[in-house]
């Protein structure tokens, strides 16, 4: 059965006369994502800096193939968002805020694609609120704060899933132009991540079809032109899938085995390895943690605050396919499935729903435009929520206003190793004295929600107001934020220890761990080094490579390194300081530097 070819939601309110207000959702979205861009905070430890050293790499080597840290083949990634930092640095130089560029001006294309999304949907008014929603949403802004592929991926995915929508239209024009878009959203989602940004627009379109029982029309079928699509994509994305094989032998392997000392090449590493045994929790090294179920599907509402309370009406909406508006839900509803009830069955970080996002912006957008008598109820709850946070900052701010803050802000903090494999790890290092080195982002955020609270009170009857009001303060939440995470700034990354060695006399590098421990050194001071115990996570694999350079080294040949003729410096965790005694003595190791608990070392004192 074809669905009806009416495109009027009769429960949608009057699309406005005015013009398409599309630069107010770029307005804000520029507000949170390009004000964010300046340094510091600067790169962090760990995967924030090893994607801007990568890109680096590739500028510097000219390979734009094959992903190096320390001279070593990384090959768990697909390169695009390498190449888009590369082309930040050509244009603007290697800086850390070159880096964040590409990955800001992705996101308020996000939004704005939400915005047009929603206009082209239901009408100008909720493609409003869902740009706006999309763009001051928490879960956007706090996975966007390191240089991670996949805010991008997500434009990927929304873009081939609206090109994939209007192609199903009854009464759609240029449908070869979308099927070319659809293509080209499949074609980078493929360069970005891999194939999973193929599996989420095509599983969310065929629920979505099956629903809509266009699964066996050979009519909706030809109306998408798959094979212009199709071709597109491969043009796209087999170049550098067919290079990155060819130059990383052995070419094919098939085994589902993964384990130390194993080594066979890119595709197996790539496809069967990062994709398929990853998917099942087999994959190795196993460097990462899986968050429990519950709490990956309820923490969403947490990723789409302040927002998250108007989807409490979105039962109440058509999603039948008699409209254009009542197919766009219908379709937000196959896209949020598919992705939840994949990594329901997988492993999950925090992020790895942020595909949802957009999805859930949209359904926002609709309720907020719809005149829906459960609005005022949601904002009555925003209120309330506005109204406890200001008085707990508030609490909060008194309660530490007298307590000490000398020194950095890694004093006052506990550490729990074993969360770090999540993405959020870190907040259960928070105690109560940290706060009060957060003095001034506390205040700033119970200004922001203090004031929402008292805007909310005198716009509550009208939603743009409510909207406009939520919005800004956001904007200025998001600075506080901001602000906070530069005073984590010698905590979570180590851009003092890399200043400190820039201005030491020369010598070689040693880091006491993995790679990832001190990304942020090898950044910044543009070096590389030895790795002390480090052949663990994310560089084992391509450390067996027979071209692999041997940075690799244990403790007997760092005693004879360290305790040779040349000077050397040595990065190292504070935890790992009493067995470096007992390897070299206290009266070899010289501090250079101390920054969040960390050491930057030497054989040889400075004079």
């Amino acid at each position: 059965m074809q669905p009806a070819a009416a495109t009027t939601d009769p429960h949608a309110k009057p699309a406005p006369r005015s013009a398409r207000p599309g630069w107010i959702v770029a307005a804000i979205a520029c507000l949170v994502f390009f004000v964010s861009i300046p340094s510091p905070p600067h790169l962090m430890d760990d995967v924030d800096a090893v994607q801007a050293q990568i890109a680096r790499n590739m500028l510097a080597s000219g390979d734009w193939v094959t992903a190096r840290l320390d001279g070593i083949a990384y090959l768990e990634k697909a390169p695009l968002n390498y190449w888009m930092i590369a082309v930040s640095y050509r244009i603007f130089g290697v800086h850390d805020w070159a880096a964040r560029i590409p990955l800001a001006l992705a996101v308020v294309l996000l939004c704005w694609i939400t915005y047009r999304f929603g206009c082209w949907a239901f009408d100008d008014t909720a493609g409003l609120y869902a740009g706006i929603a999309l763009s001051t949403s928490v879960g956007l802004f706090l996975f966007t704060r390191i240089l991670i592929p996949d805010a991008t991926l997500t434009l990927a995915i929304t873009g081939a899933i609206w090109a994939w929508l209007r192609l199903l239209e009854p009464d759609g024009e240029n449908r070869r132009r979308w099927s070319v878009i659809l293509g080209c959203c499949l074609g980078a989602g493929l360069l970005l991540k891999g194939l999973i940004a193929v599996v989420f627009p095509v599983m969310a379109a065929l629920a979505y079809m099956a629903l809509t029982r266009t699964l066996f029309s050979w009519g909706a079928w030809r109306r998408l032109h798959l094979g212009l699509a199709i071709a597109v994509a491969l043009a796209i994305a087999t170049p550098w899938y067919a290079l990155a094989t060819l130059r990383n032998p052995p070419y094919f392997a098939f085994s589902l085995h993964s384990g130390p000392g194993e080594y066979r090449g890119f595709f197996w590493f790539y496809f069967f390895n990062e994709h398929l045994l990853r998917f099942l929790g087999l994959r190795y090294p196993r460097d990462y943690d899986t968050v429990p179920r519950l709490w990956f599907w309820i923490l969403n509402l947490l990723w789409i605050f302040p927002w998250s309370f108007y989807l409490l009406s979105a039962p109440t909406l058509d999603y039948g396919p008699t409209s254009r508006a009542g197919r766009a839900r219908l379709m937000a509803v196959c896209w949020i499935g598919v992705v939840m009830l994949f990594f329901t069955f997988s492993t999950t970080q925090e992020y790895y729903s942020m595909p949802i996002y957009p999805a859930l912006a949209l359904l926002v957008g609709s309720i907020l435009s719809s005149g829906n008598r459960w609005i005022r109820a949601g904002t009555y709850a925003l209120l309330a929520t506005c109204t406890i946070l200001f008085a707990v900052l508030s609490v909060l701010l008194v309660s530490v206003w007298q307590v000490p803050a000398a020194g950095d802000i890694s004093q006052a903090l506990t550490q729990h190793p074993d969360l770090y494999t999540h993405s959020l790890g870190h907040i259960w290092d928070l105690t109560l004295n940290a706060f009060a080195y957060l003095r001034l982002p506390l205040a700033v955020a119970a200004l922001a929600f203090g004031g929402c609270a008292l805007a909310l009170v005198f716009s509550r009857n009208n939603v743009r107001r409510t909207v406009l009001a939520v919005a800004a303060s956001m904007i200025i939440f998001f600075q506080a934020a901001r602000i906070a995470l530069i005073r984590f700034d010698s905590y979570l990354g180590s851009y003092p220890l890399a200043e400190r060695l820039q201005q030491s006399p020369p010598g070689g590098l040693i880091e006491a761990d993995a790679y990832y421990a001190f990304s942020s050194v090898f950044f910044y001071a543009n070096r590389t080094a030895l790795l002390l115990n480090g052949r663990t996570n994310n560089l084992e694999y391509g450390s067996y490579a027979p071209d692999a350079p041997h940075v690799f080294i244990d403790d007997s040949k760092f005693i004879s390194v360290w305790t040779g003729e040349s000077r050397w410096y040595l990065v190292a965790y504070g935890t790992e300081m009493p067995h470096l005694e007992q390897l070299v003595g206290l009266n070899n190791l010289h501090v250079v530097a101390e920054s969040g608990g960390n050491y930057l070392l030497t054989n040889r004192a400075l004079e």
